[in-house]
């Protein structure tokens, strides 16, 4: 007696990628609801199965559908916005500023569905996303009709979808408390990285992750220069740093792990975690070259993942996994590692264990999901074919099949493209709605790239200060004698401090963009040591307002920034014509004279050596205000002894000859 199924698939060479890599030529797939009833044999399957729908393949490749392991989808917006820029630039000078500015539920939902058009169109049939209002990402896919594993994302600093931490946190909680059990959709947290993350927000995100059984999706060791800092902060590698906050307790999907050790490795196997291998990525934002082989060999689950098309720039799997393989090769000079079957493996099976979604897809094997899809290996770029050794179904799908000859897909049963035309989404229709995205962040990107002042406060955290400042600076040559004077009962000193400053000056070919100072601040205590170090932007505005009597000079437009970033990246970002450098040793006295107050610097100048000044500032919004504040400071210049000094009328900078 034969058993009802609703779909047959006959007629195909069945890749099942199962753990015994079973094939069967020709082969054939049984379908009923939304999993697999049969694999095997054709004349098997057709002799226990009837169904209402038979479909011919035609001799075309069954296998299971690609999983992605790790992307923002959201970012196909930004696909091709900055390129060819290091990490940092990219991200902190162009992603972030470019998401505040744009980044909405109908920006992730466009996206969503554009990637989704993408994934479908290439044979992905599962993914796992991080990124921000992943409420819309799932509504997205689960229109598309695609499986994911979607993780709110969870940073220490203000997000667009998010002031706090806190605020993405309950986030995180009511995304999972709405779509867990969904057919589709696995939601998860995502922290975003340890370097974006306090050590409470890590814990906080795995003790969520645990409440509610779900994975916890991060970056980890992407980089040699976060995993630098965190030796240099923490005293220890990356991997360890997250042990510690109990991150290994929660089902933990690791993106990149580029820069990890043997031990590492160990200690991401031993507590089952997943890793996402994103080669394109790791290449073009020279990120390095992840030890796969390695990670392999004592059976961690290794998927592969496009990354954000913002960073790849496309989403192609087909593409990824023949990099996968070829670095492999490359980096250990040997041919043999990471053969076509273990590669696709890693884009099927050990993917789907990866993203911990391994026992309802990433195979063709019995009450596994009917995620599928059929691949036409006829075309003249993937001819002939050799059929001697069985393994040459695999090197044909990894050296030479491309993404464009994924012809059907199905998910969960359902099939969501037909001899490549999509079936759930107008493909269109949303060329054109991206299209008038682009158009708009154009716009905004290049308002900014005329302004040194819009690229400041692209940055965030940048503020203004008080309009006017009112300052003067002369040199002197007995600064003992000034000290003693700002110690006298004329002068009430608020608080001293002592610096070492570092001072680099950016100008620019058009001086009306003002001149950017980037500053160390190293705070010397009692005892001659630096106990705290302070880095930060100033954009002083290049014109001078006017001068008051002894040449008291009046400034405008100043706003500061916190430098979170090397110089290096603000000299890639911001891009000066010339740059100049100060080193001072600086005793501040922030004192009231006459009623108001005022900052006495006391400067010596040693690289290069301009000898000693003293500099006296006051800041105000009121233009009145400055002129009153001009004459006192005149008049405390003349209490301290060093009226008759040689006055400068310009920044220290400028004293360079």
């Amino acid at each position: 007696m034969t058993q009802s199924a609703d779909i047959l698939l006959i007629n195909a060479h069945v890749l099942t990628m199962n753990d015994k890599m079973d094939q069967y030529r020709p082969g054939a797939v049984a379908v009923k609801g939304d999993s697999i009833l049969a694999v095997g044999l054709e004349t098997e399957i057709i002799a226990k199965f009837t169904a209402s729908e038979t479909i011919d393949c035609r001799g075309k490749v069954l296998m299971p559908g690609l999983v992605n392991a790790h992307t923002h989808i959201p970012m196909t917006l930004l696909r091709g916005l900055a390129d060819d820029l290091r990490l940092d630039v990219w991200l902190m000078g162009y992603m972030m500023p470019v998401e505040r500015e744009f980044v909405s539920p109908d920006f992730c939902r466009l996206g969503s569905l554009i990637a989704c058009a993408e994934f479908i169109k290439s044979g992905v049939t599962s993914f796992a996303d991080m990124y921000y209002f992943e409420e819309d990402v799932a509504k997205a896919t689960a229109e598309a009709g695609l499986r994911g594993v979607l993780g709110q994302s969870v940073m220490k600093f203000p997000t667009p979808d998010a002031k706090s931490y806190e605020d993405s946190l309950a986030m995180a909680r009511d995304f999972i408390m709405r779509w867990k059990g969904h057919p589709l959709i696995v939601p998860s947290v995502a922290p975003h990285a340890p370097y974006t993350c306090t050590p409470e927000i890590l814990r906080a995100c795995a003790q969520l992750a645990l409440e509610f059984d779900v994975p916890l999706h991060t970056h980890i060791a992407e980089t040699a220069f976060e995993v630098e800092n965190m030796r240099n902060e923490n005293n220890m590698p990356v991997v360890p740093f997250v042990k510690k906050q109990g991150l290994f307790e929660a089902k933990v999907l690791a993106a990149h792990c580029v820069h990890i050790d043997d031990g590492e490795i160990r200690t991401l196997q031993h507590y089952n975690a997943g890793v996402a291998h994103n080669p394109s990525s790791n290449l073009k934002l020279a990120s390095g070259f992840a030890p796969v082989n390695k990670m392999l060999e004592i059976g961690l689950n290794v998927g592969i993942g496009t990354d954000g098309p913002a960073s790849n720039n496309d989403l192609d799997m087909f593409e990824e996994v023949r990099l996968a393989a070829f670095i492999a090769k490359a980096v250990s000079n040997d041919p043999t590692s990471l053969p076509a079957p273990k590669a696709l493996s890693m884009a099927t099976r050990i993917g789907a264990r990866a993203l911990h979604i391994g026992e309802i897809t990433g195979s063709l094997e019995i009450g596994k999901r009917a995620d599928l899809i059929l691949v036409d290996t006829s075309p003249l770029h993937n001819s002939p074919r050799f059929e001697r050794d069985p393994n040459n179904a695999y090197s044909q799908i990894v050296y030479a099949s491309k993404s464009t000859d994924v012809c059907d897909v199905m998910v969960n049963g359902r099939w969501l493209m037909r001899d490549h035309k999509l079936l759930t989404l107008n493909e269109a229709d949303l060329l054109q709605q991206a299209n008038s995205y682009a158009r708009r962040i154009d716009s905004f990107l290049m308002a900014r790239e005329q302004s040194v002042l819009s690229k400041l406060i692209a940055l965030g955290g940048s503020i203004e200060e008080e309009s006017f400042e009112v300052q003067m600076k002369v040199k002197v040559k007995n600064p003992a004698s000034i000290q003693n004077a700002i110690n006298s009962p004329q002068v009430e000193i608020l608080y001293q401090k002592h610096y070492r400053q570092y001072d680099n000056y950016f100008t620019f070919d058009d001086p009306l963009q003002g001149r950017l100072r980037y500053r160390e601040d190293d705070f010397i205590d009692g005892n001659g040591k630096v106990s705290s170090v302070r880095t930060r932007l100033t954009l002083i505005g290049q014109k001078r307002e006017g001068g008051f009597d002894e040449d008291v000079l009046l400034s405008r437009s100043r706003y500061l920034a916190p430098a979170s970033q090397t110089l290096r990246f603000y000299r890639e970002y911001f891009k000066p014509s010339d740059e100049k450098m100060i080193e001072k040793d600086r005793l501040r006295w922030h004192v009231r004279f006459n009623g108001e107050e005022f900052y006495i610097n006391l400067d010596t100048i040693e690289r290069p050596d301009l000898g000693q000044f003293i500099e006296i500032k006051s800041r105000t919004w009121s233009r009145k205000d400055a002129e009153r504040k001009a004459q006192l400071v005149a008049e405390l210049i003349d209490y301290l002894g060093a009226l008759g000094g040689e006055h400068i009328i310009s920044d220290y900078f400028l004293l360079i000859a």
